[in-house]
């Protein structure tokens, strides 16, 4: 297994944090999230999905102790969140999910979904940058 790649020239370890808890409760509830099509995640998983990104693999709606995240990236430990309107008045309720998250090792990058219906390059741009800096050599 390959345990690294480069992204515009850095070169990428592989961080996997292979034990994570899970909530087999929550299990039915993110299959209804992947097939509830919310369009600024399927945008987003077109651009990702198999391997479209660095060949990394992304999984969708991943339950993580008890909480589904948008997106996940084992081999490296990333969250990625996408932030629209169902986020609005719930700072303090995903402040709380990002400390979990955090705790566990992972790191969470957010996106907005304005920036992914108007911006989708600058989208992948800024998430390459965040690994460079997060996980670059």
């Amino acid at each position: 297994m390959n345990n690294s790649l480069t992204i515009n020239e850095t070169l990428i370890n592989f961080t996997p944090i292979l034990e994570l808890p899970y909530n087999p409760a929550l299990k039915e509830r993110a299959k209804k999230l992947r097939q509830a099509r919310n369009l600024p995640e399927v945008l987003f998983w077109m651009q990702v999905t198999k391997g479209g990104f660095y060949k990394l693999d992304f999984d969708r709606q991943r339950v993580i102790g008890n909480y589904i995240v948008d997106f996940y990236i084992k081999k490296l430990g990333l969250v990625i969140e996408i932030d629209g309107s169902s986020h609005e008045g719930k700072e303090a309720y995903d402040a709380k999910r990002e400390e979990y998250l955090c705790s566990l090792g992972l790191k969470v990058y957010r996106i907005s979904v304005d920036d992914i219906k108007q911006r989708m390059d600058a989208v992948l741009g800024k998430l390459e940058e965040f690994i460079v800096a997060n996980y670059g050599v």
